[in-house]
């Protein structure tokens, strides 16, 4: 290995995090490392605040602990002392005016019961009849290579299975429109299903039939967090780069390969010396750094689109909700019109925040096309999802607090041609040695993803400077 490689990791978010984690567990002190982190704090798009008497992440508020990765992460930080799992189980949709139950048994809003799609109230007589006709009819010729969910499952189970399960389903998840998402990127257990069996309902069966147990942290559950916060594995995750040369509140202007390596211009007019780079950043930021070294890999990320969404935090006194919640919240269709696209009964789903006097809840606005909310100011904003919120709970008082957290170019979104784009991606950078992609926009939008890929990308930069040994290193 070159005699302690110069490192270069920009982004402080999760995903440049978990890198510099992984990497000094593959390579211990033996790597020089530098974090370029463009806000004045690490973190990113996770964020805990203060609110309603407690500790409430205003960005992400869950990991999914059935991935092994992220269990294997919690373990070697330390915090799995911290874990929580949800006090409930089951989601909503709010649907024709009412809070129904998401069925059981269900991939993404696609049911392998029809009971409890029956009991759900979710579809008409007509719908149900329509859903039901996946188990005789026979399946569309020919699908496209890479196909929306929308042309997978409305052509085989009707359009209110797509309108009222799967795109609150899918779309509250990439805050897009399974109109437009692609199967593959997004969904590739559903586009496997399509491929793969005539019915949809009974390839769902059949897959859960024969899948094996998943192993499961927090008593089973498949989301967790962690009390005080998602701010504490952020902290945990700091510690580790304590050591390193850190460098908040700097941009990074460009990038581009030197005489030895890479050069990374910062905008205090700094350069760089890098053995290699990691752009843990959005695609778009990154675009904008290889622009000129690289045009062919700008222009393939910058073909991901972005979304803006924003969090609406509201703490109501206990009194103003009428009634028990029963489940973690609810998702709106977007065929609904309304302004929320999910809620999050927080203070019933989380044990650490469960309070007898304040009930907190958390609504998410914005997803693609609909950006209504983005010209409101923050009064106007809370009183148009009070009111939404009032006409699905009734709730009969207003919040006696309220947070607003506005995420702009917040949420990739994974369309129709997204293979493409990585594969171009893929492409420029085997031009580029030495230069590495991680982070939501590339293959997984949640916190798990993220740190599962920054743990390929540090398998592939460790062989990478393993290789670049010298000859007299190498043993005779």
């Amino acid at each position: 290995m070159l005699a302690q490689p110069r490192v270069v990791i920009v982004g402080g978010g999760i995903s440049g995090l978990a890198t510099a984690h992984y990497l000094h567990r593959r390579l211990g002190d033996g790597v020089r490392l530098t974090l370029v982190e463009g806000g004045a704090r690490l973190g990113g798009k996770i964020s805990t605040e203060q609110f309603g008497g407690h500790l409430v992440d205003v960005g992400p508020d869950a990991l999914m602990v059935r991935a092994p990765v992220v269990a294997a992460l919690i373990e070697d930080l330390g915090v799995s002392d911290l874990v929580v799992a949800p006090a409930g189980s089951g989601a909503r949709i709010w649907s024709r005016g009412k809070l129904r139950r998401l069925p059981a048994g269900t991939l993404f809003g696609i049911p392998d019961r029809l009971l409890p799609l029956m009991k759900s109230r979710l579809l008409s007589p007509l719908g149900l009849a329509r859903a039901a006709l996946d188990l005789v009819k026979a399946a569309p010729a020919g699908l496209p290579d890479d196909p929306t969910i929308a042309e997978i499952v409305r052509p085989r189970m009707g359009g209110q299975v797509f309108d009222r399960l799967v795109d609150p389903l899918l779309g509250g998840v990439h805050a897009g429109r399974a109109d437009e998402l692609s199967a593959r990127s997004t969904a590739p257990d559903i586009d496997a299903l399509a491929r793969g069996n005539r019915s949809l309902y009974l390839g769902l069966r059949r897959r859960r039939r024969n899948a094996p147990p998943k192993p499961a942290g927090a008593g089973g559950a498949v989301l967790v967090t962690l009390r005080g916060g998602l701010a504490r594995l952020i902290d945990a995750l700091a510690v580790h780069v304590v050591g390193d040369d850190v460098r908040l509140g700097t941009a990074v202007v460009s990038v581009s390969r030197g005489t030895a390596g890479y050069e990374v211009k910062l905008s205090d007019g700094t350069v760089l010396e890098a053995d290699a780079v990691v752009l843990a950043t959005p695609a778009f930021a990154a675009a904008d750094m290889v622009r000129k070294e690289a045009p062919d890999l700008a222009a393939a990320l910058a073909g991901i689109p972005y979304v803006d969404v924003a969090t609406i935090c509201l703490a109501y006194p206990r009194s103003a909700v009428a009634h028990n919640l029963v489940g973690t919240g609810f998702l709106v269709p977007p065929e609904e019109g309304k302004l929320i696209v999910g809620c999050t009964w927080s203070s019933a789903k989380w044990p650490h925040l469960a309070d007898d006097t304040t009930m907190i809840i958390r609504c998410m606005v914005g997803r693609r096309r609909d950006q209504r909310w983005m010209d409101l100011d923050e009064d106007t904003l809370v009183s148009q999802v009070h009111a939404e919120l009032v006409e699905a709970m009734g709730l009969t008082g207003r919040p006696t607090e309220q947070h607003i957290e506005r995420w702009l170019q917040a949420m990739p979104q994974y369309i129709v041609g997204h293979q493409g784009r990585l594969a171009a991606a893929e492409v420029a950078l085997g031009r580029l040695p030495g230069l590495y992609l991680t982070g939501s926009a590339y293959r997984g939008v949640g916190l798990a993803s993220c740190v599962a890929d920054a743990e390929r990308t540090v398998d592939k930069l460790a062989q990478l400077l393993t290789d670049a040994r010298p000859a007299s290193e190498v043993p005779a």
